[in-house]
């Protein structure tokens, strides 16, 4: 049957109608695969706060408690610093045990955990707030699981200096982050057998605690997530940091953090 002129001209007409709005709605479509999304804010990677004073001092922060770590340098280096919850400390020497700073700060809320050799050297007036732990005890002190490690000296030469059973070493647990505080050390079965370190802090001078070499040796061997080089500066000067992160390199999975620990150096 022939069609007559009209009939083609409509049938054309209706026939480029829907290729257009076909092609319309690819666009449409296109349009809406392409949209960029709103961007997620990022949750912060830990909760925990980390700062270095110098040495073997530090402060943590974690919800509501402040923690100091071997509190030296005098009421000055902790100008414009929280009040303490906890004062931990490792050993008795001026370092890390240092009755001028304690007495310069407020520690009026604070209990403070130490060691027997360390409970015997402080004055009258901390007794009330002392928390003895000696190696190998934990104690949960205000919702903060705390276990001491035993630190100590292996080399004969270095016997002197850090006695087995004086000082701690500490595991604190924040939350799900467990952090491990070496204090004067070398690279002693305890620390090599460690478990589950999210962060540890090694320390690493001579003739007092160990060599880098060791240092790093030791980290290799019970893998914390996160190590941050401290108490590094020796007789000698300050210990060579950049190679004990170059030798943690061996393993990808650890990672070096490095903070300045001696920010008048």
């Amino acid at each position: 049957m022939k069609l007559s002129p009209f009939y083609v001209t409509f049938i054309c007409f209706l026939f480029l109608n829907c290729k257009s709005q076909k092609k319309e709605d690819i666009e449409v479509t296109n349009e809406t695969v392409t949209e960029i999304p709103e961007e997620i804010p990022k949750k912060p990677i830990s909760d925990i706060t980390i700062d270095p004073i110098i040495h073997a001092t530090a402060i943590l922060e974690w919800k509501e408690k402040t923690i100091y770590i071997d509190p030296t340098g005098g009421a000055k280096a902790f100008k414009g610093k929280k009040t303490p919850n906890l004062v931990l400390i490792t050993d008795i020497h001026g370092d890390h045990m240092n009755i001028d700073t304690l007495d310069s700060l407020d520690l009026s809320n604070a209990e403070l955990i130490v060691p027997q050799a360390v409970a015997e050297k402080l004055p009258a007036q901390y007794t009330d707030q002392l928390i003895i732990l000696n190696n190998g005890e934990t104690k949960e002190i205000q919702g903060i699981s705390i276990e001491a490690i035993p630190m100590y000296n292996l080399r004969e030469e270095a016997l002197k200096f850090h006695n087995k059973g004086r000082g701690n070493g500490y595991v604190i647990t924040l939350g799900k982050k467990r952090l491990y505080f070496s204090g004067d050390t070398e690279d002693i079965p305890e620390m090599r057998n460690l478990k589950y370190i999210d962060i540890a802090f090694i320390s690493m001078n001579l003739p007092y605690t160990m060599t880098v070499e060791s240092a790093a040796d030791a980290v290799l061997e019970f893998k914390p997530k996160q190590v941050y080089p401290y108490h590094y500066r020796g007789t000698e000067g300050l210990s060579d940091v950049k190679k004990f992160k170059e030798l943690i390199a061996k393993d990808s999975t650890i990672e070096v953090v490095q903070l300045d620990w001696y920010p008048k150096i």
